[in-house]
């Protein structure tokens, strides 16, 4: 039988700050592999018995979904965008819809796109066997054989079989207190809720036709006015910010009495925090997981994560984590690591941009790092992938020099086209419309010194572009 992945690309990125920021979450981070975590995900779900997969993402990520994507060789069935999070409710039953457009008894296996499985062979014989209780009808889910008293996940109590290796549901807890988590773990027919789904596309509508119906009809509103724009389904944002915003376990699997359960011991981990990221790290014999260029002397059980060009340096600590990236520096204590997304929430209420983006910023046709900044000047490193350009655009507050490192730049000032290659610059005056463009096959490296009152993102007007960014207002955001 054949299996559609429906990949859950959410996340505002902040439990794994400054890493992981709002533009750039933790699913697009290689993170336990040299691969981001989505492409793991999509790469666990590839082969003879599943279909193409279908993702659901925030709008603001969809050049990185697909460019991830791409590169690994991964051509997807869809990529929904979703115009506002709406939790794991909507997004399951928009993606349900459209893959029941194609086919309404589907079998759909729907996950997270930033978790790690480390055995993805027992992945898989669970998926086996949670088929057959799917094609039953059953809404199944999968339990996490427990190794410790866990109590940042929520529990699934498990019931008598319904069909080899698939337990019926008793019930769904939320994370336990420490006494509680012990009484699970000591009482032996609890697992860890890993929010991976497996179900028949028609039992799931009619599931959440009985239990979520609010949530059911504003996804199929929002599909079916859904434009299709290149590679992506934009779902209607009127339509669906009329769903509930709520989780699809309190939504339809806690109500539901098809509910079952696969255990499964599958070397499991959401990393939902820095703590737990330390977990699945390899360690040194003073149990320290060293990432990037590190030392640590007379410590023991801690993490470093060092960002290109740093090294981080511990002595005589115990339990500590250092994550430092080139524009921001975490130091936490590793039971306090939950305490990471209360931090980003104040910055958040101070408008601090480093929630959001950091110093690279990654765009359809490549990534840019700012080098450094002052009173009207900003200079950019600027990386163009083979083949791509950036839009046809001017500016009103700022003026733009262009010197190239390495590659070869095709160019365009007003009405003019010509060719820089390495060490060769020019100057793009205030006003002109101009556009850069990649024509080889290898990459474009360039420094823009940026010159002007007005040097954000902000000031871009875009008369072209090849991503689909062209507004009708006169002055966008760069997306």
């Amino acid at each position: 039988m054949t299996i559609y992945p429906l990949l859950l690309s959410g996340g505002s990125g902040s439990r794994l700050w400054p890493l992981s920021r709002q533009q750039h979450p933790k699913q697009f981070l290689a993170l336990g592999e040299e691969k981001p975590l989505l492409v793991q995900a999509a790469l666990r779900a590839k082969g003879e018995n599943f279909a193409a997969p279908t993702v659901v993402c925030n709008h603001e990520h969809r050049f990185l979904v697909a460019d991830s994507l791409h590169q690994a060789g991964i051509a997807p069935a869809r990529i929904v965008l979703e115009p506002a999070g709406r939790n794991t409710a909507a997004a399951i039953a928009v993606g349900v819809l459209a893959i029941a457009a194609e086919n309404p008894k589907a079998l759909i296996l729907a996950m997270p796109s930033d978790h790690l499985i480390a055995d993805v062979p027992a992945f898989h014989q669970a998926i086996a066997a949670g088929s057959i209780a799917a094609q039953q009808g059953h809404l199944v889910t999968f339990g996490i054989t427990p190794t410790r008293p866990e109590t940042g996940y929520g529990y699934i109590q498990q019931g008598d079989p319904v069909a080899p290796g698939v337990l019926a549901i008793r019930r769904f807890v939320e994370k336990p207190d420490a006494a509680t988590a012990v009484g699970y773990l000591a009482q032996g027919d609890y697992a860890w809720n890993a929010g991976i789904f497996l179900f028949r596309a028609d039992s799931v509508v009619e599931a959440l036709r009985a239990h979520a119906p609010e949530v059911l009809h504003a996804c199929e509103q929002a599909l079916a006015k859904a434009v299709v724009d290149l590679d992506f389904v934009r779902l209607d944002a009127a339509s669906f910010t009329r769903s509930p915003s709520i989780p699809f376990d309190s939504a339809v699997m806690e109500k539901a009495a098809s509910g079952a359960v696969v255990p499964v011991s599958m070397g499991w981990s959401d990393i939902g925090s820095w703590a737990s990221l330390w977990e699945v790290l390899p360690k040194d014999n003073n149990g320290n997981a060293v990432q990037g260029e590190g030392s640590t002397l007379n410590s023991s059980n801690c993490l470093v994560w060092s960002g290109e060009g740093l090294h981080t340096a511990l002595i005589g600590v115990t339990d500590v984590m250092v994550v430092a990236q080139d524009d921001a520096i975490l130091v936490a204590h590793k039971d306090q690591a939950e305490q990471v997304k209360i931090l980003v929430q104040q910055l958040d209420s101070m408008a601090n941009p480093l929630t959001k983006t950091a110093r690279t910023v990654h765009r359809p046709w490549g990534h840019y790092t700012s080098l450094a900044a002052g009173d009207e000047h900003l200079i950019k490193r600027i990386e163009v992938k083979p083949g791509a350009q950036l839009s046809l655009q001017y500016h009103h507050h700022r003026a733009e020099h262009w010197v190239v490192i390495s590659g070869e730049a095709s160019v365009t000032k007003d009405n003019h086209t010509f060719v820089l290659k390495a060490n060769e610059s020019t100057f793009i005056p205030l006003g002109m419309t101009h556009r850069l463009e990649n024509k080889t096959t290898l990459p474009l490296v360039l420094i823009e010194v940026q010159t002007g009152s007005v040097l954000s993102e902000e000031d871009i007007v875009r008369l072209h572009d090849s991503y689909g960014r062209v507004e009708h207002s006169p002055a966008q955001p760069a997306a």
